[in-house]
């Protein structure tokens, strides 16, 4: 017991005395020795403690060998406390202010990644994630022959499928809301907006019911065209994926279809 309580008045004194030695480095005029204090707290991974140094001296190294590097480490330390936003500002303004620097190509990647991480989820709002498709885009072509290239064009992939799985689930809200009209112009665009869709299948086995319920809900003179709009869309799905799980169901819609038709003038 006697040893626990040593050992924990002496934890007390070591924090005691660094927080100490902390406020004087903070009210230290020695800037070249604040430098050296706050590199030496980001590689003991005391972010905050770093953060708060740097920030007393980018008025004194700007434009400085030393201030480029200050700059780097904000944006370093937001990074890795997961402040993505401020990160991004910071190694946004690391690339305007050394845009010569042998840096500045991780820089602008590491902007262009903390506005990717800022992407939420495909059911919110998608505003971040345009940003971050603008920032990768705009990566991609400033620096062609990068190493971490290949990657942003993953990261811009993994971007524009949360955006394409966006657009397909509001299809398929339109179509569970019964707004068939609605539903068969989102299918259509979807297409035309991702000729690569890994959703094509899908696609297609939705719009066939979709143009069955249209028809059924629709004024006997519209009925005919929409009847054979699903036996095509059928027909199309049969054709490209002839081992898809979907024909089954889609057969006696389209057997029904084609009966419908039989019967209308």
């Amino acid at each position: 017991m006697r040893n626990r309580l040593l050992t924990f008045a002496l934890l007390i004194l070591v924090g005691f005395t660094s927080c100490n030695e902390f406020n004087r480095m903070v009210k230290s005029t020695d800037n070249e020795m604040k430098y050296e204090v706050a590199m030496d707290y980001y590689d003991r991974q005391d972010y905050s403690k770093a953060l708060q140094l740097f920030d007393l001296l980018q008025a004194t190294f700007r434009n400085t060998p030393k201030g480029e590097d200050i700059t780097y480490y904000t944006a370093q330390c937001y990074y890795l406390q997961q402040d993505y936003g401020v990160a991004a500002y910071y190694f946004n303004r690391f690339t305007q202010v050394y845009p010569f620097s042998p840096d500045a190509e991780k820089a602008a990647f590491m902007n262009a990644y903390c506005s990717y991480l800022l992407s939420p989820n495909y059911s919110l709002d998608q505003t971040s994630t345009y940003a971050a498709i603008k920032q990768l885009k705009a990566f991609t072509e400033n620096y062609p022959k990068s190493d971490s290239l290949q990657r942003a064009n993953e990261l811009l992939n993994n971007l524009n499928a949360k955006l394409e799985q966006k657009d397909y689930n509001i299809c398929q809200l339109y179509y569970k809301m019964g707004n068939y009209n609605a539903a068969i112009a989102s299918f259509e665009n979807l297409l035309k907006k991702y000729p690569n869709t890994e959703h094509r299948e899908e696609i297609l086995f939705d719009m066939a019911k979709t143009y069955f319920d249209y028809a059924e809900n629709s004024v006997p003179e519209k009925q005919r065209e929409r009847y054979e709009a699903c036996i095509e869309r059928y027909n199309t799905l049969s054709y490209l994926y002839p081992e898809s799980k979907h024909l089954k169901d889609l057969e006696s819609i389209s057997i029904k279809a084609r009966k419908k038709l039989e019967n209308i003038q």
